[in-house]
């Protein structure tokens, strides 16, 4: 078992189904990012999920109320016991199984094509690519020092039933290498989200649905998320979005 810091933890209120979450200030704490991308999808209750690089577990408990079943899985010994926590804090190992391990080696975790639906929230910048973090957990979570883009669409691949849908979340500057890697591994988009920190301020992140196998030219371009009203507050989509 890992020796952790238990000084550094907290236990923040997730606002939903009274939910909790423990949280390390040492390591990556769950940004907006991983609530967006929880609502992004169109669950169905027999949906079996997986979670790719699940961090502190906070996607499967923000949408365990809407699925059969999660399984998640993270590299880092650390969050992936914290996500174990979390899962027993909020009573749901009947619903959710959090695995310590390396996505990239998925086969040795996982049946191949056993999942209805993937998640991911990689790490968004190529190394060599912005300034790094001085903290581990947060470097590996922002920059590709443990996954690549590649390495995500393929464990995705690997999990996914034909006509399984994958959801990502990741940044606008690498949509046409997103495109390209998802359609050399039998994606298609079929939904796609813009998000826009204020309604005058270009996109800098997306929201992104991909089908194994499904048909070509039918992607679905929806109204684009605003962050943040001109003023500075959060829209209202975004508080009912964590309100929901």
């Amino acid at each position: 078992m890992i020796n952790l810091n238990e000084n550094s933890l907290r236990i923040d209120d997730l606002m939903r189904s009274g939910r909790k979450i423990i949280q390390s200030a040492d390591e990556f704490c769950f940004s907006m990012d991983s609530v967006l991308l929880a609502h992004f999808p169109k669950f169905k209750r027999k949906y079996k999920v997986l979670d790719l690089g699940t961090g502190t577990g906070v996607i499967p408990l923000l949408i365990a109320d809407e699925v059969a079943h999660i399984d998640a899985i993270e590299l880092n010994p650390t969050m992936a016991e914290i996500a174990g926590r979390n899962v027993d804090l909020n009573e749901l190992g009947g619903k959710i199984a959090v695995v310590e391990g390396d996505y990239r080696k998925i086969r040795y975790y996982f049946k191949v094509e056993s999942f209805d639906l993937v998640l991911a929230n990689p790490p968004y910048r190529a190394i060599g690519s912005g300034a790094v973090n001085d903290i581990k957990g947060v470097a590996t979570a922002r920059h590709e020092f443990t996954a690549t883009l590649e390495d995500v669409v393929t464990a995705a691949r690997f999990a996914l039933k034909y006509h399984g849908i994958f959801c990502m979340i990741h940044i606008t500057e690498r949509l046409c290498e997103i495109v390209d890697v998802l359609h050399r591994h039998q994606f298609e988009m079929k939904r796609l989200r813009l998000i826009q920190p204020k309604s005058k301020k270009p996109p800098n992140l997306m929201l992104i649905e991909a089908m194994v196998g499904g048909a070509a030219g039918s992607l679905k371009i929806e109204t684009p998320l605003i962050v943040h009203n001109d003023d500075g507050s959060y829209s209202d989509e975004i508080i009912s979005i964590y309100q929901n």
